[in-house]
């Protein structure tokens, strides 16, 4: 639904909305440049934020026995009517009536608003890179493409928005979405590459299982679909993600066959978490297992952990998969992981996701020998004896 059928800058404009028809013409009639609508929720009244003042708003309704009303800013990103509904349903909610005109939301509801707001953003959301480098030379792979949400009016994390399309059935629609937004931001800098004789991006991609198994992202459609952007398929790691459930092992595996065909990687994340387990790194048969960060981190430390990193390095040189440390952040656990075989990583230690692609950090400087750090975590372990005197185990 369009409010207003005028098109002028929203960029200072604020949105009030209230039951009291008294109380919103009041200050529709105090401010100047205002627009008003009546709707079957409510009155609305749009403005300049110069003018609808937190001041006037509470000044008027003071005189007029404290109605209760939201008033919000608008978001001059968005486009009408996007920018109206958002902005009258964050009104609503601060007006504490929600639950008495029906706008209280069910969690599957409110669910489906955070998305539709989200996909309503496509120009805003960014793309961050984040290195990822081969271990035993610090030379640099890949950056794997980490989509960054921007919704001001309601802010949230990735993973509450995939969450949310899982919840809502709605995850193939978030994938393609994300996709095609990083596709066509990696296309640009490629294209920014060419020109200025740099050598090509290579990038990594998460997907959903069901998105792979998807029509939309069959083999050569999604081929077409890099082509599109400027880019090779052999230019491009597709990480399967443990968010949900394989839903066809076999379907995929032959999904994933004819993907490597065509040039791609493939890659399986969070090994060692969650549905990553070997029976299916087993039957996709990737080219890189990306060891799950919670086994990464503090691997220097713990016995365990490195128990299980041999585990898959020697799984992984079984089946002709190189393996990948993802959350990186200590020198001692980087020095481990190569150690034990580990081939790539990433993490802060290395490089931060950046959006514009950034050089990752000198491997000389954070190099430290594995087995050094070892003896010396044993060595610190065993108690040491206290040469001072008149203390009590001199005594």
């Amino acid at each position: 639904m369009r409010f207003f059928q005028t098109s002028r800058s929203a960029a200072q404009d604020r949105l009030l909305w209230s039951r009291d028809i008294r109380f919103a013409t009041r200050v529709a009639q105090a401010a100047d440049r205002t627009r008003m609508l009546e709707l079957e929720s409510g009155m609305v009244v749009i403005g300049p934020a110069s003018e609808m003042t937190d001041a006037l708003a509470a000044a008027i309704a003071k005189d007029v026995h404290s109605p209760a009303y939201g008033l919000v800013d608008l978001d001059p990103r968005l486009d009408e009517p996007e920018r109206h509904l958002a902005g009258m349903a964050e009104a609503v909610q601060l007006s504490g009536l929600a639950d008495r005109i029906g706008m209280s939301p069910s969690t599957t509801v409110a669910q489906m608003k955070t998305l539709d707001y989200f996909f309503s953003l496509r120009n805003v959301h960014q793309v961050a890179f984040q290195p990822i480098v081969e271990l035993s030379t610090g030379r640099l792979h890949e950056y794997e493409c980490l989509f960054r949400p921007s919704m001001p009016m309601l802010p949230q994390s990735i993973s509450a928005i995939v969450h949310a399309a899982i919840d809502t059935d709605r995850s193939i629609e978030l994938d393609a979405f994300i996709v095609r937004l990083i596709l066509s931001r990696a296309g640009d800098i490629e294209a920014a590459r060419r020109a200025s004789g740099d050598a090509s991006l290579r990038i990594a991609i998460n997907f959903t299982p069901a998105s792979l198994l998807d029509p939309q992202f069959e083999a050569r459609a999604l081929a077409d679909m890099v082509a599109d952007a400027g880019l090779s398929p052999r230019q491009i790691t597709l990480e399967c993600t443990e968010e949900q459930a394989v839903p066809d092992v076999d379907q995929l595996k032959r999904q994933v066959k004819a993907l490597r065909r065509l040039g791609f990687g493939f890659a399986v994340d969070d090994a060692g978490a969650g549905y990553a387990s070997f029976a299916l790194i087993a039957a996709l048969r990737p080219s890189v297992i990306k060891i799950d960060r919670l086994i990464a981190t503090g691997v220097a430390r713990d016995d365990a952990k490195q128990a299980l990193v041999e585990a898959f390095v020697s799984f992984g040189r079984r089946i002709g998969a190189r393996l990948l440390a993802e959350g990186i952040e200590r020198r001692a656990d980087l020095a481990m992981l190569s150690d034990l075989g580990v081939e790539f990583g990433q993490g802060y230690l290395i490089g931060r996701p950046s959006y514009e692609p950034q050089a990752p950090r000198p491997m000389a400087g954070l190099r430290l020998d594995a087995r050094a750090t070892v003896a010396r975590r044993v060595r610190d372990s065993v108690p040491k004896r206290s040469h001072a005197h008149g203390t009590a185990a001199a005594k």
